[in-house]
């Protein structure tokens, strides 16, 4: 049965697990997009729960609202320096990537790079080192999140950034797709498909990021491993449907070697 039909599970020590729904107290979380609405609302509610958050960013820290939606410890990176991030990315519990940029209608092919960059190859590169760390210290639960936004399957008035974000989540979906029997040391994949809350790339969502970090969380805390914030209830029915629409075709077709 594909993970995201998975709708609460019990917990346990398995490295599998991941995070326990009320043990945020010490966890070190990593955000990249730190910046942002939505990684300032993520910090506020994950510290407020005793997490300590590393805020991850291309640019210097901004200074926040209120102290609490600033990160304790803060990591300035480039796209395409990722490996330089190891030695964060190690000592952290959870990774959130949750890092974007959105060209609007701009479609010039300079626009159209760097959303495939920013969107989808960093965040891929960003998966694929977590991983590798992982399993080198496979006794260790972890947990990786992916921001993919409600734009992996719909509309969003953008075509370069739907684009990007179909890419990222199909690649999500196919880490998802790897047998449970070969899945031991990585870390638990979590998929956010976000609907439009109000940020600098999308200054007239209808959410606001505050209500969208909770109920992420809320959704983690029950062991959801596909967490859908949205108030379109199409996209509750689409998305779990299309992942299961992925899993049979990449299960029907893997026929690369294990992992390493």
């Amino acid at each position: 049965m594909p993970q995201f039909i998975a709708m609460a599970q019990t917990r346990s020590t398995s490295p599998q697990t991941g995070v326990e729904p009320k043990g945020w107290q010490g966890q070190r979380v990593g955000i990249t997009g730190a910046n942002g609405e939505l990684g300032r609302a993520l910090t506020a509610e994950l510290r407020e729960r005793g997490a300590w958050v590393v805020g991850i960013s291309h640019r210097a820290r901004v200074e926040a609202p209120s102290p609490l939606q600033s990160a304790q410890d803060w990591v300035c990176w480039c796209s395409g320096e990722e490996e330089a991030l190891d030695p964060t990315l190690r000592d952290l519990d959870v990774l959130v990537l949750n890092h974007g940029v959105n060209p609007g209608g701009d479609q010039a092919p300079e626009a159209l790079t760097k959303a495939i960059e920013i969107n989808a190859l960093s965040h891929w590169r960003l998966i694929q080192r977590f991983e590798q760390i992982c399993l080198e210290a496979p006794l260790r639960p972890r947990e990786l999140w992916v921001n993919t936004s409600e734009a992996e399957i719909q509309p969003a008035l953008s075509p370069g950034y739907e684009l990007s974000k179909r890419l990222i989540g199909q690649l999500v979906s196919l880490r998802w797709s790897v047998p449970e029997r070969q899945r031991a040391g990585l870390p638990r994949l979590r998929k956010l498909v976000l609907g439009p809350f109000r940020s600098s790339l999308n200054p007239i969502g209808v959410m606001s990021a505050a209500f969208v970090a909770k109920q992420v969380l809320v959704q983690a805390n029950l062991g959801l491993p596909l967490i859908v914030v949205t108030p379109n209830q199409l996209t509750f029915v689409l998305m779990p449907l299309t992942e299961l629409g992925r899993w049979i075709y990449n299960r029907s077709f893997r026929l690369n070697r294990p992992d390493p």
